[in-house]
Order: structure tokens, then C-alpha cells, then sequence
């Protein structure tokens, strides 16, 4: 159910058992071969998809929030970015709103890196804020993790995990608008690096890539982003399907 389509009786007569599902993606460079609206075009075709399982009928979808917390990218012109605490408000609004009208179950399915910590200290925040709140179920999501780990049978797959601008992300944008990409093959390989694992270490991307790209985007196919655009859709709809057969009591799901 799209929710930009409904009339607010319609929204008010819903089970408010219903998930409520909030794409969240950002306007970003990505290197020098993609566009900037990258995240949230690859996020939405998920979503698409998803919303094309019998999942669909099951959650109510919010229209695509498009502005991330993009700041470590602020370097490349072109990127638009919420600090992070306005970033984390808004998303605490997002989820308040509903909540205010009586739904239990949020879920942020999220399309950028740098959103993952800020949805996440937004709902944990939110959690606390209404702790006496045993029915409400505070979810985020980012899409290339709902499977629990990267694909396997994908043939010619480089890339073990996500990067940016990279061999999976150029992939997707091949399959979705081709005419978008400019010059991946020529793109040189940016290692992902150590970074001071198992630590973390804090970072602006011009620590890491001057192109703006991290990963191999040489490797990239059309084939590639269709095999992923359909494992990450599958996993994003199994756990929809999840949240909306929660009981409303366990801690396990």
C-alpha cells in the first residue's frame, strides 16, 4: 500500500498492526562514473520490488525520504547532507507521527551507509523515550544486510561485501539506467582496507578514495545488478513478512 495514495480515512482505518515502512537513502557523489542520486535509486527499485511480493499488500510504504546524513562525503560537490542530530530528529519525527496515530510497527529499510548508525541511535532513542511501550516493534533495515551475508551464486561476483560507487552499487545502476554510468571500466580498483579492524575508525571519504569510489566498479555488469536487485529484494520482503507475523510480545522473530 502506498501511502502518498490514500486519503487520511483510509490511513486511519488500518490495522495499526500494519508495518509502516520508511525508505531512507541520500543525494551523494559517487565517484566520478555515477550519479549522486545513486542511493536512493537503487533503494527505491528494492523497495519496488518488494512492494511487488505478496508482502506488499501487507505494509503501508512512505514515499521515499531522499536527504541522508551524507556529511563524510560534504568534500565532492553535488552532495546534499543532514548533520547528524537534525538527521536523527527527523527520523524520530517520522517514526512519531505514526505512532501518534496509533501504529506499533516502524521499519527504516535503509539505502546508504552512512544512515545505518543514525536510523538505528534514532529508534533507540525513540525506544526510550517511550519505554513503557511493550507493543511497539522499532526497526531498521539496510537492504544489502537482510540477507545475513553477501551472495554466493552470483557468477563473476568480485566484491565480498558493500562498498561505494563500487562493483555491486555500478552494477544495480547498469541494470536500472545504463545511461547514467559513465566510464566504470575505467575506474581503478580502491581497496576497502583494514581501517583498524576489528576497531572503528572514523572517517571522510577523502581519508580513503580521491575518486570517491571504494571497490571495483570495473567488474561491474548489467547481469550482476539484476542477481542482486533480486537477492536483496528477497531478503528485504522475508523480513517484512517477519514483522508483520510478530506476535506483538517475543523478543525473538
Amino acid at each position: 500500500m502506498e501511502l502518498a495514495d490514500l486519503a487520511w480515512p483510509a490511513v486511519n482505518s488500518l490495522p495499526k498492526t500494519t508495518p509502516v515502512v520508511f525508505p531512507i537513502a541520500a543525494l551523494e557523489q559517487h565517484g566520478r562514473h555515477m550519479p549522486v542520486f545513486t542511493d536512493s535509486l537503487l533503494c527505491g527499485e528494492v523497495v519496488r520490488r518488494v512492494k511487488q511480493t505478496p508482502v506488499g499488500a501487507k505494509c503501508l510504504f512512505a514515499p521515499m525520504q531522499w536527504l541522508g546524513n551524507s556529511h563524510h562525503h560534504i568534500d565532492f560537490p553535488g552532495t546534499l547532507s543532514a548533520s547528524a542530530r537534525v538527521y536523527l530528529d527527523l527520523l524520530k519525527d517520522l517514526a512519531r507521527c505514526f505512532i501518534g496515530y496509533g501504529f506499533t510497527r516502524i521499519v527504516f529499510v535503509n539505502g546508504h551507509g552512512g544512515n545505518t548508525v543514525p536510523s538505528q541511535q534514532a529508534l533507540f532513542e525513540l525506544k526510550q523515550d517511550l519505554r513503557d511501550r511493550r507493543d511497539l516493534l522499532l526497526l531498521s533495515l539496510t537492504y544489502w544486510d537482510s540477507r545475513g551475508g553477501p551472495p554466493t551464486d552470483i557468477p563473476g561476483l568480485v566484491q565480498t561485501q558493500m562498498g561505494h560507487a563500487c562493483e555491486w552499487e555500478t552494477s544495480m545502476v547498469l541494470r536500472l539506467a545504463p545511461h547514467l554510468v559513465h566510464g566504470h571500466a575505467n575506474a581503478p580498483e580502491v581497496p576497502f582496507g583494514k581501517g583498524f579492524a576489528p576497531g572503528y575508525r572514523a572517517w571522510v571519504m577523502p581519508d580513503r578514495s580521491e575518486p570517491g569510489h571504494i571497490g571495483t566498479p570495473a567488474a561491474a555488469t548489467a547481469e550482476k545488478g539484476e542477481a542482486l536487485f533480486a537477492y536483496f529484494a528477497a531478503g528485504v520482503a522475508s523480513y517484512l513478512e517477519r514483522v508483520a507475523a510478530w506476535d506483538g510480545v517475543s523478543w525473538d522473530a
